[in-house]
């Protein structure tokens, strides 16, 4: 599966169109390049993904939190003041030893953006949401994330009216990190599912 778009492949004809929108603005003084592309990175990189993680740690050292997250995680969620369009109706999944869930969205790019920011590229990508479906073991080995033969993956497709956030297992070894370290341990593609959660790093 590719992750990034090659260059000699044609550009799908909404990426054509944001494109040109992007350099009318650009050459008509409206923004500067580099502002946007700040902007972009902000949310598809930075606000977004930090939004989840803080959730996902929350869930990982506060047992009645991560009760409330499981039966209604919009208004768990909403705790944290993250809420609005694209996150009304939000299910969380839980990753453990027995199952692993990965989420998709097969029709277009259904995602919930006050926890996770922009959807990244290869979410979108055809590629990924036909073959997901298909052969989700295979896509997840190409991501890095390879899991026992005996453990059962769960793939979730995200419509207009519901999106998941998967809350990855904590990894080994993060017991004495407190929630704001547990947190940097948490990536957007691991609360997607497609990678698990990072190991801390040893002193």
């Amino acid at each position: 599966m590719a992750h990034d778009h090659k260059h000699g492949d044609p550009l799908p004809e909404t990426v054509l169109r944001v494109k040109s929108l992007e350099s009318l603005l650009i050459e008509k003084g409206l923004v500067e390049a580099d502002a946007l592309d700040a902007l972009i990175d902000r949310y598809e990189n930075k606000v977004g993904p930090k939004n989840g993680a803080k959730v996902v740690a929350r869930a990982w050292v506060d047992p009645e939190f991560r009760e409330r997250l499981f039966a209604d995680a919009t208004a768990a969620v909403a705790e944290f003041g993250f809420s609005g369009a694209q996150g009304e109706e939000l299910i969380a999944l839980e990753n453990t030893d027995q199952v692993h869930n990965v989420v998709v969205c097969t029709l277009c790019s259904c995602y919930p953006w006050p926890v996770l920011g922009l959807p990244p590229v290869w979410y979108k990508s055809a590629p990924y949401r036909a073959r997901v479906v298909r052969e989700p073991r295979k896509v997840l080995e190409e991501f890095g994330t390879h899991l026992p033969d005996d453990m059962e993956v769960r793939v979730w497709d995200s419509t207009a009216e519901t999106r998941y956030l998967v809350v990855p297992t904590r990894p080994e070894g993060s017991d004495d990190l407190d929630e704001e370290a547990l947190a940097e341990l948490v990536s957007r593609d691991s609360m997607i599912g497609t990678k698990m959660a990072e190991s801390p790093v040893k002193p």
